[in-house]
């Protein structure tokens, strides 16, 4: 098991957010922001498009670091240890980025149908509320509910309920900030969205103090 850990956690900690956020404009994603390194703080950073590229890669090396892992308690270590490696990588001090959507590439090859009920409750939430981090809250607590509920590997539901923990603490500050009604919610329409370069531009103002 210990080489699916390493594996998974070699895939998960790869920092494709802050690599991006570099060679779109030499943006440091950790003094940017929220200082996560994930899908949010990308699209806060570099615009949209770049944000949904970066989502899908994070996907992706979840997904990857289960495929390589083959079958079995292996691919849950593997998938396990990527989400770590995705929110406490070492190349970066271990300060990475929240867990969902390296957790959803994991568990949708681990478990799809709760993945699915727990992707389509995400896009729910934020279609209705507008907060992303609302809907991750909320679908990182469905998923383990949904899949204790399902048949399946018993270390599956343990991972998925440990991994929700991590996930949830790792989004604490979020909920602070709902509660206390200061959370940032998406823009209303398309008009609102920044462009990247906008984007860019002011990233690199608070990046160098301007």
């Amino acid at each position: 098991m210990i080489p699916a850990i390493l594996i998974g956690y070699a895939f998960g900690s790869l920092p494709i957010g802050y690599l991006v956020a570099q060679a779109r404009g030499g943006v440091d994603l950790r003094r940017v922001g929220s200082g996560n390194v994930g899908t949010a703080n990308v699209y806060r950073a570099t615009g949209l498009m770049t944000a949904l590229a970066v989502m899908i890669a994070d996907i992706g090396k979840g997904a990857t670091a289960v495929w390589v892992a083959g079958g079995g308690v292996n691919a849950v270590a593997a998938g396990a240890a990527a989400i770590v490696g995705h929110i406490y990588p070492v190349w970066l001090g271990f300060k990475g980025g929240k867990g969902v959507a390296t957790a959803t590439g994991v568990f949708g090859l681990l478990t799809p149908v709760p993945t699915i009920i727990a992707a389509l409750t995400f896009a729910l939430i934020v279609v209705r509320s507008r907060f992303v981090s609302l809907g991750s809250i909320v679908a990182t607590i469905v998923l383990p509910a949904a899949e204790w509920i399902t048949p399946g590997s018993r270390a599956v539901d343990v991972a998925a309920t440990l991994i929700a923990v991590l996930i949830l603490f790792r989004h604490r500050g979020n909920v602070r900030r709902l509660l206390s009604s200061t959370e940032r919610a998406l823009p209303r329409s398309r008009n609102e969205l920044p462009s990247s370069a906008d984007a860019l531009r002011r990233a690199g103002r608070r990046t160098t103090g301007a």
